[in-house]
């Protein structure tokens, strides 16, 4: 059975997200204000300005669709609607605001289109390197355009992943597993290192929690599109649109490891 067509959503989204890192690459380090959200949130006015420039693309095209955004929250019809019915898009504008905010040039733009309470159109551009991966529900998963697959690894030992455990009650596991790998390393942007998993720059991603649905939306699709497998830490569905923000923690990695890895999480 073929899926739904939703090249009409991807070409807007992908050009929203292009347009939106144009802004963020010319404001590069010369930023005017930074805000703290909280002790290890901050947002830049250039948050703003992309979350607007992007929801003003899509609104435009799409009138009838809701968002849930990282900087605006939910527009307020979307609540109205039971799940089934609504085609939400998912954003968030700057993923990395802290890299950007001090100048490390890892950061990127995330949309996501969910309907009926399931991904099925993923963005991820990044500015710095020009970018773009991109998913739609069961067409697979591209990067500028070209098919990409997971790699699969045929040794645990080879495998490089984005790793990041909290240190309270995590030390054991956390040993086991970066015993158990080549390394692990944290980029500061977890959409972007979930993208990474599509094309193998990433053999895994693993992170037990603090995410939202505006991390994981397009990125995660784009994994799953690419070939890998992504679950909660739990094992369960890695997409839940009841889940609360900053509640979320997920596993991506080939079929082949992802049930030795979730093993090593237990």
């Amino acid at each position: 059975m073929t899926s739904p067509n939703f090249d009409a959503e991807l070409s807007i989204a992908s050009d929203a997200a292009r347009r939106a890192g144009r802004l963020q690459m010319e404001r590069y380090e010369r930023l005017e204000r930074i805000v703290h959200k909280s002790e290890h949130d901050v947002v830049t006015e250039v948050d703003q300005l992309s979350e607007d420039l992007i929801i003003g693309a899509l609104r435009s095209a799409f009138p009838g669709d809701g968002f849930l955004a990282e900087e605006s929250g939910a527009s307020a019809d979307d609540v109205l609607l039971p799940v089934g019915e609504r085609r939400i898009w998912i954003i968030d504008p700057l993923d990395g605001t802290v890299n950007y905010a001090n100048g490390i040039p890892i950061y990127c733009v995330s949309i996501g289109l969910a309907v009926g309470g399931r991904p099925v159109v993923g963005v991820i551009y990044d500015p710095v390197r020009d970018e773009l991966f991109s998913a739609q529900l069961g067409r697979g998963a591209r990067l500028d355009g070209m098919a990409i697959r997971h790699p699969t690894k045929g040794k645990m030992s080879d495998l490089v992943l984005s790793l990041a455990l909290p240190r309270r009650g995590w030390a054991e596991r956390e040993r086991r597993v970066r015993k158990g790998i080549r390394v692990a390393r944290v980029l500061g942007s977890a959409a972007l290192s979930l993208a990474y998993v599509a094309n193998g720059r990433f053999d895994g991603f693993v992170q037990t929690g603090g995410l939202s649905l505006w991390d994981i939306c397009a990125a995660g699709l784009i994994a799953v599109e690419a070939g890998a497998r992504v679950t909660t830490l739990g094992g369960d569905e890695w997409f839940d649109m009841s889940r609360s923000s900053k509640t979320i923690g997920l596993l991506a990695a080939a079929p082949t490891h992802h049930q030795t890895l979730l093993e090593m999480l237990k």
